[in-house]
């Protein structure tokens, strides 16, 4: 059954350290004003927290949660959390400064400063799932928005963004090439980048970002009944692990569980950061399956935290991606069956595939009284994708 699992992982141990970058750089009152704000939004509904312990048995660990994010506002990912609340965040710093006066979020949610809102154009660079959570809110909030994605995203992934109102601009380049495009067009419309990574300068939506991701954090910290042993957090540009790593830290403290980063071996910017000890670019050269998190240059915000809170980080192939998308949707392990998509299963493919390999497993403390949390960030985003994998395709 775990045959496609047995391959070579790269680990590298974290330097863990005292610090409270976990309570500074996303605050307590952060993540507390963003869950106040997005579970008043209409439609929400905490999402689904799936017990894998048929998986959890036949690997040799007591447990796994898996946080299935699919269902999330009806936009298949956890990125629904993020970019939304953050496009708010800026129309109301935008709205108050143009006024004069403190304009609330309940305002702008209620419409009641639509035709403002038309007059600011909000833009930022996806690989999809963040670029359809800014559409989404731009288009309840009444904003115009622009999209900026690389060669290659998916076309449906684009004409999900198109169908919210979003004009989609799409670049011959790389991820990190949309960004810059996206920031330079925006100085000179004056337009306003929502994006989720940070850098020098640019830092409040990217904390408004993470800050709402602690929705589904939280979610999960109220609905276990103890504390996971280990958490698998796939990378990306760091911010949904920082996030995720800081809400367990402040609502478990010294109990919160070890962190384990995992990247595709082809875009692996937090482990060369962890290697290097700084934040570390990396040079993508193809890209991966796992469009999401096919980026090349991590969060500083984020690295603030990581560099505290993770322990390991680990790289995997592309090789295990679509067997362990096929695992969860076949209910192979007598699961409940669960539709994912390709970045949501990289922790659940890192941790079988340590779990395959003694060594690796012993180094990271994996065993029968491991509890492992992993979050399921996206469902079926692109239908055509999930189709390709679920007819036996492994490079897609």
């Amino acid at each position: 059954m775990f045959e496609h699992f047995t391959v070579a992982m790269r680990h590298t141990a974290g330097s863990p350290k005292s610090g409270d970058a976990a309570y500074t750089v996303l605050s307590e009152q952060d993540f507390g004003n963003a869950c106040a704000e997005i579970t008043a939004w209409d439609g929400y509904e905490a999402t689904p927290l799936v017990s894998l312990a048929g998986l959890a048995g036949k690997i040799g660990v007591d447990r796994i949660d898996y946080k299935h994010e699919g269902p999330r506002f009806g936009l298949g990912s956890f990125k629904a959390l993020g970019g939304s609340y953050a496009a708010l965040r800026v129309l109301q710093r935008e709205l108050s400064r143009q006024s004069g006066q403190d304009v609330s979020l309940e305002e702008i949610r209620k419409g009641a400063h639509k035709q403002a809102c038309a007059g600011i154009t909000l833009v930022s660079a996806t690989d999809g799932n963040h670029g359809r959570s800014l559409a989404w809110g731009c288009q309840r909030f009444g904003a115009p928005c622009r999209i900026y994605i690389h060669a290659e995203v998916s076309e449906g992934r684009a004409v999900a963004m198109r169908e919210l109102g979003a004009e989609v601009i799409r670049i011959t380049g790389d991820y990190d090439e949309s960004v810059l495009l996206a920031k330079k067009e925006a100085e000179e419309n004056g337009w306003f980048v929502v994006s989720d990574t940070s850098w020098e300068g640019y830092t409040e939506p990217p904390r408004d970002v993470m800050a709402g991701y602690c929705v589904m954090t939280r979610e999960v910290c109220e609905t276990l009944e103890q504390a996971p042993t280990h958490v698998f957090l796939q990378g990306g540009v760091g911010g949904l692990a920082a996030s995720v790593a800081a809400a367990l830290r402040q609502y478990y403290g010294a109990e919160s569980p070890r962190v384990v980063i995992v990247e595709p071996e082809l875009a692996a910017c937090l482990f060369d950061s962890a290697r290097n000890g700084k934040a570390t670019n990396f040079a993508i050269q193809e890209e991966t399956i796992m469009a999401g998190l096919s980026c090349g240059e991590p969060s500083g915000m984020a690295w603030e935290i990581l560099a505290e809170e993770a322990s390991d980080f680990l790289t995997i192939p592309d090789s295990i991606v679509a067997p362990a998308v096929r695992l969860l949707a076949n209910a192979e392990t007598g699961d409940p069956v669960v539709e994912a998509g390709e970045s949501a299963v990289a922790g659940l493919a890192a941790l079988i595939a340590a779990c395959q390999a003694p060594d690796l497993a012993e180094q990271l403390g994996l065993g029968p009284k491991a509890r492992v949390l992993l979050i399921g960030s996206e469902g079926v985003t692109d239908p055509a994708i999930f189709a390709a994998i679920m007819a036996g395709q492994n490079n897609v």
